[in-house]
């Protein structure tokens, strides 16, 4: 595992020397350290980044040399799985079938745009002029030097979600991974040198976000701001590339619900919901955690709910068959107690887990929490607690489950599940929300857009719309007339 910064094509150490332990969220224990970049590691890799984009041969390939280097990326990633994700594993937590499922989806990810890059080439729109004197066409070309800043709920894959297009568009980039998941970000610089990529087109720098994450978002070199992460960080990064004007795309917090008709199948109802909550611990931005069912629904669907939630198995995320491991890390872990104990303060009920599993005295570990009788003012119904706890309801029409659902100042993502296919469509269409299933949770595709409304974020990641947040169009316009333009020959 990497223990130096990925700067200019290089492996460097921190310019003041510090480190960050790195803490096994199921044991507890500090297994590795990893460098803590600084003000001057930042200046240097944005530098080595403008350097590689304004003088070096990146942002002047063509988009099929391009994505040469990004299908070896690909590869890379494969040829390391199982290691990849015993990593990841460890650093964050997560259940190893599903960290394996991770790193599929970052090397595919890293593939997607490569055959994005190839159909860059010869790109070239005719815009129609209504003055045949005169022939125009846009294209559309890398807009610079980005900083792409990452969470630590799939530490490879964001990464995957940002580096990948940015590097397709033809951009030079940084890489920010979360202070407490930064492993295998920085097993990408190795298998991004392996691949051959020109120095200075991809850094890497772990570290504190109040420290190197504060120097890249300001630093004037920078062109663009990739964000995942919560409201209040989104906010201040946008408050600092408004100095600059740059260019910003974010990916903010969600609090999605899930509307259950009365005439769903009961068992995949039950199974969705628990998907869209208790997958990956709760730590998914898009986690459909406000369900609302209809009311002659409801009290069967909660019983086979909480009897579901009480079999699935918790343990070390390297334990065969564990379904939720533990939170990634103490402070996310005492946050969700917090939570719940203030939504019982507030007149919710518990009707299962909402404590440390019996048998687990060391490891972040907590039951799935589902909560009822939760106040619509209530903190747990109306913030993102980021942890496997959902708040369940009831509704009686198709109009106040939509009034409930999009009664929210979040709008990524949302879900509705009934055998009326109009009646689906119906409400999917009503919902205030970037991404939108139906009979369905959670399920994410590279090629479709990803992003919300609101207060969850500015843009759209992968598919073609990735590629577009790191592209800037030009138009270039001839002027193809015989007789002299005339302003002031007569």
């Amino acid at each position: 595992m990497q223990t130096k910064l990925y700067i200019n094509g290089a492996w460097v150490s921190p310019a003041e020397g510090g480190t960050l332990p790195v803490i096994d969220p199921a044991t507890e224990e500090v297994f590795h350290h990893i460098p803590a970049a600084t003000a001057p590691d930042a200046d240097a890799a944005v530098r080595a980044a403008r350097a590689a984009f304004d003088d070096g041969p990146w942002p002047r390939l063509s988009g099929a040399e391009r994505a040469t280097f990004l299908r070896a990326i690909a590869r890379g990633i494969r040829d390391r799985l199982p290691e990849l994700a015993r990593i990841e594993t460890r650093d964050n937590g997560k259940p190893l079938p599903e960290a394996t499922w991770d790193l599929e989806d970052a090397a595919g990810c890293f593939d997607f745009y490569a055959g994005l890059a190839e159909e860059l080439d010869g790109e070239a729109e005719t815009v129609k002029l209504a003055d045949a004197r005169f022939v125009s066409k846009a294209v559309r070309e890398p807009i610079g030097v980005a900083v792409a800043i990452v969470p630590w709920n799939y530490p490879l894959l964001m990464a995957a979600w940002k580096v990948a297009p940015a590097l397709a568009a033809g951009c030079t980039m940084i890489l920010k991974p979360a202070e407490t998941t930064s492993l295998t970000a920085l097993e990408l610089g190795a298998i991004a040198e392996a691949a051959g990529l020109p120095p200075g087109v991809l850094n890497i720098l772990s570290g504190k976000g109040s420290v190197v994450g504060q120097a890249l978002t300001e630093h004037a070199q920078v062109d663009k701001l990739a964000f995942t992460g919560s409201g209040p960080v989104g906010s201040r990064i946008m408050a600092a590339a408004a100095k600059d004007i740059k260019r910003v795309s974010l990916e903010l917090g969600g609090k999605s619900p899930f509307v259950v008709f009365a005439d769903s199948d009961i068992e995949k109802a039950v199974e969705w919901i628990m998907f869209g909550i208790f997958w990956n611990q709760g730590q998914v931005c898009s986690a459909t955690s406000r369900v609302l069912v209809e009311a002659p629904l409801y009290p069967r669907l909660l019983e086979r709910l909480v009897e579901e939630a009480k079999k699935i198995r918790i343990g070390n995320g390297l334990d065969e068959g564990t379904l939720l491991g533990p939170l990634v890390n103490e402070a996310q872990y005492e946050d969700v107690l917090r939570h719940i104990d203030r939504a019982v303060a507030q007149g919710a009920t518990v009707a299962a887990g909402g404590r440390r599993p019996e048998g687990f005295d060391r490891g972040y570990y907590l039951e799935p929490t589902i909560l009822t009788d939760v106040p619509l003012d209530a903190d747990a119904w109306v913030e993102e607690i980021f942890g496997p706890v959902v708040c369940i309801r009831s509704f009686d029409t198709e109009e106040e489950a939509i009034r409930l659902a999009n009664d929210s100042r979040f709008g990524l993502a949302a879900a509705v599940m009934s055998e009326d296919e109009e009646r689906a469509e119906r409400v999917a269409r009503a919902f205030r929300a970037g991404i939108v299933w139906i009979n369905c949770s959670q399920p994410t595709f590279t090629e479709a857009p990803w992003g919300g409304y609101k207060q969850s974020g500015i843009g759209r990641e992968l598919g073609r719309w990735g590629l577009d947040n790191y592209l800037e169009t030009k138009q270039i316009t001839r002027f193809v007339g015989n007789e002299p333009w005339g302003w002031y020959l007569k």
